[in-house]
């Protein structure tokens, strides 16, 4: 991105974003200094940090394809998508079945812009905006979209967003909101960053917390058992995110493996 350009778009380049950040550490184009800097000042605590962001990607693309491949899912909700990248959730769910459709969900002007621009010619995904932190609203403009049918089995993806949520936004309340907007067969993915009673994860907080993104809070696992209530889990059930069925492409050995936890839960 050309920070002296002018946007197309309504964006603050004062503030760091969490979609270009997590951009930046997968080694994306769409960033601006103020999210490097952001993601340095995590990278100063935990060298290794850009590996929860490919760990997450990983994750995403594994429960991605057995929503589809195994659980028979072909209607899905990508909620805080981030910028369009490599093994995108329309691309891994349509190379199993091409019939998948998926609404993608964000509030960053700059994803919207970009995931726009690409699925254009898509017919079978389409793109909202809205902030989870009004998940009313959210499956309101869903439903008005017309492209899935909310009463059917679909899969809503919290792919590393609800960690961005603060303890004021209610996180545990905004979730079971949308376990209960669920149909009977339908799935919950979720990942996010975890305290397992290890120092990194709270220098790592504070990092995100203080170091120019102002979001990020490790929960415990107690704390991510309580998103997944009422649903039951596929197995393995809440772990590790690379423990989570892990393929020839998940890595091995990650040294932020204990940081990172991810399920998927499906509802009776």
């Amino acid at each position: 991105m050309d920070e002296q350009s002018p946007a197309p778009f309504d964006v603050d380049f004062s503030r760091a974003s969490i979609a270009r950040v997590y951009d930046y550490l997968l080694g994306g184009k769409e960033h601006l200094e103020v999210d490097r800097r952001a993601a340095d000042a995590a990278r100063n605590v935990v060298p290794e940090v850009a590996q929860i962001a490919k760990d997450n990607r990983s994750f995403l693309r594994r429960g991605v394809k057995y929503l589809v491949r195994d659980a028979g899912i072909r209607q899905i909700v990508d909620v805080g998508s981030g910028l369009p990248g490599e093994d995108n959730v329309n691309e891994v769910a349509q190379a199993i079945d091409a019939r998948v459709r998926v609404a993608y969900v964000d509030n960053d002007p700059v994803v919207l812009a970009h995931a726009r621009a690409l699925l254009a010619t898509d017919e079978q995904t389409a793109v909202v905006t809205a902030d989870l932190r009004r998940p009313e609203s959210l499956f309101d403009k869903v439903t008005a979209l017309g492209l899935l049918d909310l009463d059917a089995p679909f899969a809503v993806l919290l792919s590393g967003v609800v960690h961005h949520l603060s303890d004021d936004d209610d996180p545990g309340g905004i979730v079971a909101f949308v376990r209960d907007r669920l149909s009977p067969g339908s799935y919950l993915l979720l990942s996010h960053f975890l305290y397992d009673d290890e120092s990194r994860a709270h220098a790592l907080e504070r990092a995100f917390l203080h170091g120019g993104l102002g979001s990020g809070r490790f929960r415990t696992w107690e704390e991510l058992r309580g998103y997944f209530n009422g649903l039951e889990l596929v197995e393995p059930g809440l772990v590790y995110a690379n423990d989570w069925r892990p393929d020839e492409f998940t890595p091995s050995g990650s040294p932020v493996h204990t940081l990172y936890a991810g399920g998927i839960g499906r509802k009776p």
